[in-house]
């Protein structure tokens, strides 16, 4: 166990960092699966840019450069997981392609350079409708001309949905407020991105089967026996796929891309 993970109080903190201690890899509502179809749509090429919100540890915008070769810029606003970061890079050898900088996904005009593509996964859907209507303006004005917006989260349907969003307050300890599918696609017209590739498909955040099959049979049994042994955890995470399951025929995930205007 880490020591972040150890003082982590497993009753009130988020969901990301509930289900990493439990040894959980994949952290969006649609998996590898739904990420690599957005991967597929961006056909990235060697020497372009990326800009990554949220970038965390790194591990994904290194993963990037690496199988692509492209450039990524990453914004976090947590200082130890920059810290984190600067030093993952440096061991992965990286250091002229990949940065990952200190800054905050609501000021994305502190970065001056623009992008061929902006990467945002299981970001929007915890902020208000201003907050996102602020983060894809800023999305958009980071893009160069012709530019993508590459997006991954959470979706909602049917005629519960404050219901829902008080479930998944309530059990994840963040205020998400997923939108429908046309909602998002709504959201990024109105900042003047047009939405080009989408797909949706179930949640399967918590789904054994596709852990096993995305994450490795050993991850699925690390994560059984971290709930096991650790009660706390076991009610957090079987609370959030109760959630889940409750709301299964209305929460799924979406995945777009969306192009800035030349």
């Amino acid at each position: 166990m880490t020591q972040t993970q150890s003082r982590l109080n497993f009753k009130t903190a988020p969901v990301h960092q509930v289900l990493a201690a439990a040894g959980k890899k994949a952290l969006r509502p649609g998996g590898y699966t739904a990420t690599e179809q957005v991967f597929a749509w961006a056909n990235f090429q060697p020497g372009e840019t990326v800009l990554e919100l949220a970038a965390s540890f790194g591990y994904s915008a290194i993963a990037l450069a690496q199988r692509y070769g492209v450039r990524v810029v990453g914004v976090e606003k947590n200082a130890d997981s920059v810290a984190c970061a600067q030093a993952n890079i440096a061991a992965a050898g990286l250091t002229e392609q990949v940065t990952v900088l200190q800054g905050d996904i609501f000021h994305l005009e502190a970065i001056t350079e623009q992008f061929d593509y902006v990467l945002a996964e299981a970001i929007l859907t915890m902020q208000s409708d201003a907050g996102k209507a602020k983060v894809l303006a800023g999305i958009h004005d980071r893009l160069k001309p012709g530019g993508q917006f590459l997006s991954h989260e959470l979706r909602v349907e049917g005629d519960h949905t404050d219901t829902i969003y008080r479930d998944l307050s309530t059990t994840i300890r963040v205020n998400a407020a997923p939108l429908t599918a046309d909602g998002w696609f709504t959201a990024c017209q109105q900042v003047g991105l047009t939405v080009e590739h989408h797909d949706a498909g179930p949640m399967t955040l918590l789904n054994p089967s596709r852990i096993a099959q995305e994450e490795g049979v050993t991850t699925l049994l690390t994560i059984g026996w971290n709930m096991l042994t650790r009660p706390v955890l076991r009610q957090r995470i079987l609370a959030m796929r109760a959630a889940f399951v409750r709301h299964g025929s209305d929460l799924g995930y979406v995945v777009l891309t969306a192009r800035k205007g030349n």
